[in-house]
Formats: C-alpha cells, sequence, structure tokens
C-alpha cells in the first residue's frame, strides 16, 4: 500500500497531538450538555475513536452511514443507509467527519437533522478541504486544512482501501485515474 502513497501529509504524531487538541476545546464547550456525537461512517471510524478518548465529559454515541460519492467524486445525490438510533430531540449534536470536501453531504445532514429538533448541531472534521466547497458549510471544529489532493490514511479511503494507514497520505494519481 505504501507504494500508491505519493507523499505523506500528516504524521501519526501530527494527528493525534491535534486530536487531541480539538477533544479538549470540545470538552470545554460542552460541559454538562451530555452531546451526542454522531459518526458518519465509515471514514470517521478512526478518527471518533481517538477524539472520544479525548473527551472527557458524559456524553453518548451514534452512527450514520451516509453515501454521495462513486470512486473520487461525489454524485452529488446524497443517500442515508444507516440512521440514527437515538432520539436527538433536545440534544446539542456533534456531526463526526473524516473530511469536509465539497460540502454537499454534511449540508444535506445537517437540514435532515435539524428536522429531529436538536438543541445545537455542531460540526467536527479532521479534514478540512475549502477548495472543493459546494455548499455553505463549515466545520465548528476542524484538525488540518487540507490541499486539492486525493487523500487516503486514518479512516479516508479510495474503493474501500488505505482506510489503515496510520498517517494521511496523497494517493499517486496513477492509482485513480
Amino acid at each position: 500500500m505504501t507504494q500508491d502513497i505519493e507523499r505523506i501529509l500528516l504524521t501519526r504524531d501530527e494527528i493525534e497531538d491535534k486530536v487531541s487538541e480539538v477533544g479538549r476545546r470540545i470538552t470545554e464547550d460542552f460541559r454538562d450538555k451530555d452531546p451526542i456525537f454522531v459518526g458518519v461512517l465509515k471514514g470517521c471510524f478512526i478518527f471518533m475513536a481517538d477524539l472520544m478518548r479525548h473527551v472527557d465529559i458524559k456524553c453518548s454515541m451514534d452512527f450514520m452511514a451516509v453515501s454521495s460519492y462513486s470512486g473520487t467524486s461525489s454524485t452529488g445525490a446524497v443517500k442515508i443507509n444507516k440512521d440514527l438510533s437515538q432520539d436527538i430531540e433536545g440534544r446539542h449534536v456533534i456531526i463526526v467527519e473524516d473530511i469536509l470536501d465539497s460540502g454537499v453531504t454534511l449540508s444535506y445532514l445537517k437540514r435532515y437533522l435539524m428536522g429531529r429538533k436538536p438543541a445545537s448541531i455542531n460540526i467536527v472534521t479532521l479534514l478540512d478541504k475549502p477548495a472543493r466547497r459546494k455548499a455553505d458549510v463549515f466545520a465548528d471544529y476542524s484538525c488540518f486544512e487540507v490541499p486539492d489532493a486525493f487523500v487516503v490514511g486514518y479512516g479516508l479511503d479510495y474503493n474501500e482501501h488505505y482506510r489503515n494507514l496510520p498517517y494521511i497520505g496523497v494517493l499517486k494519481p496513477e492509482v485513480y485515474s
């Protein structure tokens, strides 16, 4: 797998330091609020697991599976494959996402969840790629801003591969072209 990586963009240590910092910020901001963290599968799973180890407050977790990508590009159509199993009415919701790219999925998801009358919705993302933004959505907590490159690792994939890399790397174009 490593032969498919053009360069390492973020090391394991850089990721750990920033995730820890964001976890402490969320702890401060949501103390005594009992938020529910909603992970957007599959990409969030490593980030969310590490983030939760740095959040020191009463909280709960749930997951959604949402798709809008085929290969390397967004289809523009958002589909919910797995919905929440908990009621979020009156709860402070923190959506956990691996990457905020076009914003189409998160914009849809935020509107969808607002219909369930939560107390608030915040977004935390590992990676923010503003160069590709199509929807008017922003992360309340973002670990890293990244350039417009195809990145994999630490939960992010290309055709379900590379999620297990312990770093964020730029995939060689010949792999996905």
